[in-house]
């Protein structure tokens, strides 16, 4: 694919190293000091604004697939988008940073059917895509990171090995597991592997489960200590991020309360939010999470635009005993020194954003629908012909590791065992490496 981004931002760069190596790319942005940071690359980067539709037709807007702005201005990524639909096909994915540019662009469409919105193919607001990471890791108790497929009929679980766990040094062979469940990866070290039956569970490493929905709750109740709902949760920040996921935690029966340092930001949020406590002080501040028996806590989430601060808050709170530390980071390399030093979730902004242009947008043609483990592993889908030779999965000679998690047949969602037989028009969804995941597409092909 033809991949042009408008804005030279951290957000872009992530995007850009992401998939440079498989697509072809070109970055344009008005000043040249923000392109010099991505010389280490290999793309193409531009000099201009893409509000002069000289300067897109000079990128060849014209033949790219994708156009994505991602600059730190709502107005001329929203304008940009238009310009570029205006004298191409390529789909167009555009970035806002205020709620108001993203309820405004729904508004268009859905409301008002106005063409112009329907020139914007995907909105983009990230501090939604955080919340809505991190609401789906925080109502499943325990969980490091859930995932649904199928229409919610089979989903993903991802669970550490704690040091008291029966699993530790145990075969994966001698370890009982529901019919429902199926074992697709494990990382140890920040590594992922594709497990076999020999392979031992180590204490920390995280073990990935697919399988139906009831089968996970039963395998999480009992090997994960998942036993107990999430009833009360701690946010330290009232940001954007921090507002919103206490306004969706607020259609639960979840009880939330905020921690945010700037009392006029309290005093806003205390004018929207209808059943959350409001706490003016820092979360760094040892005396105020006693106070507020923080120990106390299922899940704390610490969500303030300043890494160093989260991870005190976090360690902090996890000192103090709460179950659960989920913590906002700037990128990859920062989740996985949080995780090593005892946070339990360390979840990017900007990775959730290129997590679901990558799963939503620009892979769906190839079959990926999800990625895990900071893009080490997908889940691929695919869809047998109906001159696929049946077989049972034991016979599979596939080129590198993976695992069939889940057969969709009709309107039946079947978790495989060794016996199954694979059918013609079945389609599959099958978990591998990322590395791999060409290699397996081309053999079921």
């Amino acid at each position: 694919m033809k991949i042009i981004i408008y804005g030279a931002n951290s957000m872009a760069a992530g995007i850009a190293a992401e998939f440079f190596e498989d697509h072809d790319i070109i970055v344009i942005d008005p000043i040249q000091k923000n392109l010099d940071s991505f010389a280490n690359l290999d793309i193409g980067i531009m000099l201009g604004d893409a509000l002069n539709i000289k300067v897109l037709k000079q990128a060849d807007v014209m033949n790219s697939d994708c156009f994505i702005a991602v600059s730190d201005n709502d107005e001329s990524n929203i304008i940009s988008c238009l310009m570029a639909r205006q004298i191409s096909n390529a789909q167009t994915i555009c970035f806002v940073r205020k709620k108001e540019s993203m309820e405004s662009l729904n508004s268009l469409k859905d409301e008002y059917k106005s063409s112009y919105a329907q020139y914007i193919d995907h909105i983009i607001w990230p501090q939604k895509l955080l919340v809505q990471e991190i609401f789906k890791i925080i109502t499943v108790p325990d969980a490091l990171d859930v995932e649904n497929f199928a229409k919610g009929r089979a989903r993903l679980f991802e669970y550490r090995i704690k040091e008291d766990s029966e699993l530790i040094n145990k075969k994966l062979k001698d370890c009982y597991f529901n019919s429902e469940v199926l074992v697709v990866g494990i990382v140890r070290n920040d590594e992922l592997f594709i497990p076999n039956g020999d392979s031992e569970f180590k204490q920390n490493d995280k073990a990935i489960l697919m399988g139906s929905p009831i089968g996970l709750d039963i395998a999480a109740s009992e090997l994960f200590e998942a036993k107990g709902k999430v009833k009360k949760i701690a946010i330290i920040g009232g940001g954007s991020v921090g507002y919103e996921l206490a306004l969706a935690l607020e259609k639960t029966k979840m009880r939330s309360k905020i921690i945010e340092i700037n009392y006029k930001r309290c005093e806003t949020l205390s004018q929207n939010l209808k059943n959350t406590l409001l706490l003016h002080g820092s979360g760094t501040s040892l005396e105020l999470l006693e106070q507020e028996e923080i120990g106390r806590c299922d899940v704390v989430v610490a969500i303030t635009n300043n890494d160093e601060k989260n991870l005190l808050c976090s360690l902090l709170s996890k000192q103090l005993g709460a179950k659960k530390i989920i913590t906002r980071v700037s990128e990859n390399a920062t989740a996985n020194l949080f995780e090593r030093v005892g946070v339990d979730v360390a979840i990017s902004q900007r990775d959730a954003c290129i997590t679901e242009i990558k799963n939503r947008i620009i892979e769906t043609r190839a079959g990926v629908i999800a990625t895990v483990e900071r893009g080490q592993g997908e889940i691929v889908e695919l869809a047998l012909s109906q001159n696929f030779v049946q077989k049972p999965l034991w016979e599979l000679k596939t080129p590198a590791n993976c695992v069939v998690a889940i057969i969709k047949r009709g309107s039946k969602v079947i978790i495989p065992k060794g016996k199954t037989e694979i059918k013609p028009l079945d389609t599959l969804l099958v978990f591998t490496k990322t590395n791999d995941a060409q290699s397996i597409k081309e053999y079921f092909k």
